[in-house]
């Protein structure tokens, strides 16, 4: 594969570089996103066929437990996929699995804290939440591609690194996450219209089971899209303030 011209991209090449990746990679970002998605989303149909979350306290919270751990293991291995093929390398799937189980505890620990912090910053105020959620955004990248030994240390990269262009990665994510979450909002609108499922009256007919199917299956599909403009972001600030591309001339090789 041939690797990119390394160069600070505009805010609309990030996401037409993303595009591009998300259609070369839909093969192997799909065996990922099936691979460690499937359970949780069968779980969770199930749940809400049989009632909903409070009259199955246990698996809900198993099912919380899955999305951590095999969430984790999703975006390290999605992360890689892209990265490797934005530097010219072809990866395959199983092979992103296996670089990516060495992270999965600091990975947790990261998606720990940042929920916690970004959470502490919405309630108090909103813009707060907004600036942390954008600073800390590219916490995944730096922690997989640069292995760095914790998840403090991934959000200091990450808080560093966007520092100065948070503005522009602000309406890349709010962008990609418009895309992501619209078709899933439209199917969760056509499943309440079509079901009378309350928290006092848990009955799921099966044309909202099957909206709610069809809306998880789609947020499936699309999501590694954001992994895609969250790698294509981390390098391009890495070229804009490091020098990434001189230093990927200079040394001849393809940084790991």
């Amino acid at each position: 594969m041939t690797p990119p011209v390394l160069r600070p991209l505009t805010l609309g090449e990030i996401l037409d570089v993303a595009f591009g990746l998300y259609r070369s990679l839909f093969l192997p970002l799909l065996v990922v996103t099936l691979v460690t998605s499937a359970l949780p989303v069968v779980l969770s149909v199930y749940i809400e066929s049989a009632g909903g979350a409070l009259l199955n306290l246990p698996m809900y919270f198993l099912n919380l437990l899955l999305n951590a751990v095999l969430g984790a293991i999703a975006s390290a291995a999605a992360t890689f996929v892209v990265s490797d093929s934005y530097m010219g390398r072809a990866i395959s799937a199983r092979d992103a699995f296996a670089r990516a189980t060495p992270f999965i505890g600091r990975l947790i620990v990261l998606g720990v804290l940042m929920s916690l912090v970004i959470g502490i910053g919405l309630v108090c105020v909103i813009i707060p939440g907004v600036i942390l959620f954008t600073g800390l955004a590219l916490s995944t990248p730096a922690l997989v591609i640069e292995e760095l030994p914790s998840a403090n240390a991934a959000m200091g990269r990450s808080w560093a690194l966007t520092r100065g262009f948070r503005g522009k990665l602000f309406w890349v994510l709010l962008t990609v996450l418009v895309l992501i979450l619209l078709p899933t909002i439209a199917l969760g609108g056509f499943a309440a219209a079509s079901g009378d499922a309350t928290l006092l009256e848990p009955t799921v007919s099966p044309a909202t089971l099957g909206w709610l199917v069809a809306a998880s299956l789609i947020q499936l599909l699309i999501y590694p899209l954001f992994y895609c403009v969250l790698t294509v972001a981390y390098y391009d600030l890495r070229v804009r303030k490091e020098a990434f591309d001189l230093e990927v001339l200079a040394s001849g090789l393809s940084p790991a």
